[in-house]
């Protein structure tokens, strides 16, 4: 797939994630959950479809699809976890010194950031081509 599609498709299953999180972030922090833990629930709710939807379709190789190895799962675990910390610290941050509204707010500009550094590393490591020895 070109970049312009992966770009395309990679946004369209990036938008059904992003709702999926932001509901759940927006849900459990209204509920009382503290906000970091939230936007780590909100992250986790959305990255299971977004793993496999973007590794067999976005990412896949080939007009068969792509089959998912777990070498590409440890390395999209690892940028999750990363990006994970990130984004709870950042939310927290901004919750700690603007308050909850203004992280609920702020979750928007967050995830773009990560959303852009999630497809780099999607395009050229989570999901390049592994060859099991």
């Amino acid at each position: 797939m070109n970049l312009p599609r992966q770009l395309l498709a990679y946004t369209g299953i990036g938008a059904l994630q992003w709702l999926i999180d932001t509901a759940v972030m927006i849900g459990s922090s209204h509920l009382g959950l503290q906000v970091g833990l939230a936007t780590v629930a909100g992250r986790l709710s959305g990255a299971a479809i977004g793993y496999a939807l973007n590794g067999r379709y976005t990412f896949a190789h080939g007009a068969g699809g792509h089959r998912l190895h777990r070498t590409s799962l440890r390395r999209f675990i690892t940028f999750w976890l990363l990006a994970t910390v990130l984004s709870a610290l950042l939310l927290e941050g901004i919750d700690h010194y603007l308050g909850l509204h203004a992280s609920w707010l702020c979750k928007p500009l967050v995830d773009i950031g990560f959303a852009a550094a999630g497809f780099i590393a999607a395009r050229h490591w989570i999901y390049r081509d592994h060859h099991p020895r």
